[in-house]
């Protein structure tokens, strides 16, 4: 198993990569900076699981809170309304 590395209310901003093949992780929230909502637990890892693969080393799944405004700069709602978004620790940096 990967090491625990956020903790709640940490700061995180997502990875930009573009690997090819199934990532789990959405487009649009690659580069922004979100808030640790809570972690959810440890789990083999989806991409490589969807290759038939071990999935191993498991790896922690963080819910991040994203202001929609840090995700769409356009966004015209209240600028307290915020996206949720479950993203592996492998996808996470300290912000």
């Amino acid at each position: 198993m990967t090491d625990v590395r956020f903790r709640d209310g940490q700061k995180v901003q997502v990875r930009v990569a573009f690997p090819p093949g199934h990532v789990r992780t959405p487009f649009y929230a690659r580069g922004h900076t979100g808030i640790v909502e809570r972690l959810c637990g440890v789990y083999r890892n989806p991409e490589e699981l969807a290759y038939c693969r071990s999935g191993e080393p498991a790896q922690p799944l963080y819910r991040v809170r994203f202001a929609q405004r840090e995700l769409w700069p356009d966004y015209s709602g209240p600028a307290t309304d915020t996206v949720d978004v479950e993203i592996y620790q492998h996808w996470l940096e300290p912000a």
